[in-house]
């Protein structure tokens, strides 16, 4: 004769072993923590560096004098803000994707502020603590460009750029230009060969 069990009443189940379950909460604890600690190493501690090795890549003079192979970064662990100084329509757009084809993380690209003047020379302006970064944008620009630090209040259209500690005003000098290294629609030159001049 088989037991019933009374009307309404459920089965009873297993309880759940409370040392498989502190088990998976210490390995997602130790996994969490093992992720945040490489991205806090990764930063360098000013908000800048690159996340991994990088990539080498020919960028050709602008003189005509050969190339040189600079190792470029793959991640890079600061942000950076592209506002267009030029008047020139698209050209912040198309700055922030060369920047990002060379390995930079940089925000959506925005105008200046209303009434700020025209720029003739791009300039890179940082936060306290990102003056490395600011040089390193500097030098994928090609070198040729105003450092300086951030001014306040900040000359973007909604006088803000987030998270970044790097912003490129961008003047008419580089304005819908290609950046070294960067082909025309925003990735990168195939060429990864070192040449020099007369060879």
């Amino acid at each position: 004769m088989s037991q019933q069990r009374p009307r309404g009443s459920r089965p009873s189940l297993p309880a759940p072993s409370t040392g498989t379950f502190g088990a998976v909460v210490a390995v997602v604890a130790l996994v969490a923590g093992f992720l945040i600690l490489r991205d806090v190493n990764a930063g360098g501690g000013g908000g800048g560096g690159t996340i991994d090795g990088g990539t080498n890549t020919t960028v050709p003079t602008t003189d005509g004098s050969g190339a040189t192979t600079t190792t470029l970064p793959s991640t890079v662990g600061f942000a950076t803000q592209v506002a267009n100084a030029s008047g020139v329509a698209g050209s912040a757009g198309k700055m922030t994707t060369d920047l990002q084809a060379l390995g930079y993380f940089v925000q959506i690209a925005k105008n200046v502020a209303a009434g700020t003047a025209k720029r003739a020379k791009t300039g890179v302006f940082y936060k306290v603590g990102c003056e490395g970064n600011a040089q390193k944008i500097a030098n994928a620009l090609g070198g040729n460009v105003d450092i300086a630090a951030m001014p306040d209040p900040i000359p973007v259209e909604d006088g803000t750029i987030g998270d970044a500690c790097v912003l490129v005003l961008l003047g008419t000098d580089l304005a819908g230009k290609s950046l070294p290294g960067v082909s025309g629609n925003g990735n990168l030159n195939s060429t990864t060969t070192t040449t020099v001049a007369g060879q």
